[in-house]
């Protein structure tokens, strides 16, 4: 996938290795819906855990950088572009970030549950535990590739 990617937009690349293969969520059926909702339109904004970028060993990503995104299956289905990244706590996540991201109702309540839900999971998983002070990426995006997909 993204040696096509790379075939069709060598303008577009910021360097080899400027990109990752992941998956959306911590769980196959999680990432088949937060990618359903993506390729559905719907979704074109993300937010992580700084830290988690840390323990993958990846990164923290940059405007402009890329990621391969795979469906639950680990199949790479699309290659999407960071195009505004901001770091803060919790509490900075906003009604436009919200609706951004896409998920459940699109409300700010709505992103705030289900998104402290899944950081203490994630974070009680390897043992930790998650705080509103912890570093996150908000982090909005394009559709590149492939073209059927791209916005």
């Amino acid at each position: 996938m993204w040696e096509a990617y790379t075939a069709a937009h060598p303008e577009a690349i910021l360097g080899a290795d400027e990109y990752t293969v992941e998956r959306f969520g911590d769980h196959p059926a999680l990432a088949d819906e937060l990618l359903a909702l993506v390729l559905s339109g719907r979704k074109r904004a993300t937010a992580e855990l700084v830290r988690e970028y840390h323990a993958a060993g990846d990164r923290v990503p940059r405007i402009g950088s890329h990621w391969i995104a795979c469906d639950g299956s680990g199949a790479p289905r699309i290659v999407i572009r960071s195009t505004e990244l901001r770091i803060g706590a919790f509490a900075s996540g906003d009604t436009a970030f919200a609706a951004d991201e896409g998920e459940d109702d699109g409300s700010l309540e709505s992103w705030r549950r289900e998104h402290r839900r899944y950081w203490e999971r994630v974070c009680a998983a390897r043992g930790e535990s998650w705080s509103e002070e912890d570093e996150i990426v908000f982090e909005r995006f394009s559709v590149v590739w492939p073209p059927e997909h791209a916005d």
